[in-house]
């Protein structure tokens, strides 16, 4: 097992100019969005870099302003009606990823109307190229010491101390002596083994994600299918690793005494990218390859 490095929040210092990991991990991931977008056009006729660039642009709007938003309708609704500049406060941090995706979905409708696209031409062909920002993104929530796992005693290698959740940890130790085997003293301090819930993460949302979307674009799909896929994917593999997830301290267990709000939002794009996928298949219509129908 090992110990959380409790990393200098400061990537780099250039002077007064300092670069935080998550704001290091933001650059990676819309740069790593441009370059597969860029590298996709090349094969695609009806796309070229300008339209790329806008589309990364649309994009990162979406990301940045739905995730906080997001977060705070969902997460924080209760502190936005005592205090709507809260809103503003990003310094604080807090983005989610369902307000981001629904901001990432309007701004491709919007590239969309502009470009003269069907909103899941535009879908299908960012799809592939987002698993790598969420793995950027859960990259920097690990480096940060943030939304650590579930406590184990599974004793499994790569179960992790993180002395950012020693609040909590003292809590369980009061309330169950019987963890106090399981903890170790940091800072003085005693701190429990936790699932390394963003590592999980990174695998299952971004690289794994990643490489079954990109395999799966690079043939002719109908319409809707690849989109579908990806909340398909996404869903299932969030939903499943919210079980070695810490819910969150203010909201816990919100349904059946076991189901977090992560798996609440969730669900419905399990049903939904399956529905798609059904209804993408059955529909027929292909924008690319010899079964193209160019059908808007």
């Amino acid at each position: 097992m090992m110990i959380h490095p409790q990393f200098d929040p400061v990537a780099l210092s250039l002077g007064p100019v300092q670069v935080h990991w998550y704001g290091l991990m933001y650059l990676l991931a819309f740069a790593a969005a441009y370059g597969l977008a860029w590298y996709r056009s090349t094969k695609r006729d009806a796309w070229s870099a300008d339209m790329v660039s806008d589309l990364v642009f649309y994009g990162a709007l979406g990301v940045i302003l739905g995730g906080r938003i997001g977060y705070v309708l969902f997460y924080q609704f209760g502190e936005l009606l005592q205090n709507p500049a809260y809103l503003l406060r990003v310094w604080e941090g807090g983005m989610s990823f369902h307000g981001g995706f629904i901001g990432v979905v309007l701004g491709m409708w919007f590239f969309a109307r502009k470009y003269k696209k069907t909103p899941f031409q535009v879908l299908d062909f960012i799809a592939p190229c987002v698993p790598t920002g969420l793995l950027f993104g859960r990259l920097g929530n690990f480096i940060n010491g943030e939304l650590w796992g579930r406590v184990s005693d599974g004793g499994y290698n790569w179960l992790t101390y993180f002395p950012q959740a020693a609040p909590f940890d003292a809590e369980l130790l009061q309330q169950d002596p019987s963890l106090q085997r399981l903890a170790i003293e940091v800072n003085g301090q005693y701190v429990l083994p936790r699932h390394p819930s963003q590592l999980y993460e990174a695998f299952a949302e971004g690289l794994l994600l990643f490489i079954i979307l990109w395999w799966f674009s690079s043939k002719p799909r109908p319409r809707m299918a690849v989109s579908a896929l990806f909340l398909l994917g996404y869903g299932l593999s969030r939903f499943i690793i919210e079980f070695f997830r810490q819910p969150d301290a203010d909201q816990g267990f919100i349904l059946f005494g076991w189901m977090t709000k992560g798996q609440i939002l969730t669900a419905p794009m399990i049903i939904l990218g399956l529905f798609m996928l059904a209804y993408a298949y059955k529909r027929g219509i292909y924008d690319w390859g010899k079964q193209a129908t160019y059908s808007a």
